[in-house]
């Protein structure tokens, strides 16, 4: 068959970064980030993300192939910041989220299972 392995989708070789950062030669206060080995989900919640912060004028992904297993994220931001800052930010804002999210489901199964037993 033609298509690649499966593990080809989540595992990132040896020696590839997970994340590479090019500045844009011809737009100020413009990057672009390649994450490799990620998709669609991970792509629009990191969009979504940037377009909260003041300071992105844009942000965008696309997924230059089907069978490339890599996403392509672009940032623009204003003077006041980097594409650099904003998607650190993103990331790590996206990442307190999540925990919130984990406690608060503990929370409610611990209750849960308190008032079942």
């Amino acid at each position: 068959m033609n298509a690649p392995d499966r593990y080809e989708r989540f595992v990132v070789p040896e020696g590839m970064k997970k994340v590479s950062y090019e500045r844009d030669q011809k737009i100020m206060n413009a990057a672009t980030f390649t994450v490799q080995r990620e998709d669609h989900t991970i792509g629009n919640v990191v969009r979504m993300q940037l377009h909260r912060d003041p300071s992105v004028l844009f942000a965008g992904y696309r997924l230059p192939h089907p069978l490339q297993y890599k996403l392509v994220i672009k940032i623009q931001t204003t003077s006041q910041s980097s594409p650099m800052q904003a998607y650190n930010l993103a990331v790590n804002d996206l990442d307190k989220e999540l925990d919130h999210l984990k406690q608060v489901f503990q929370e409610e199964i611990n209750q849960k299972q308190s008032e079942y037993y």
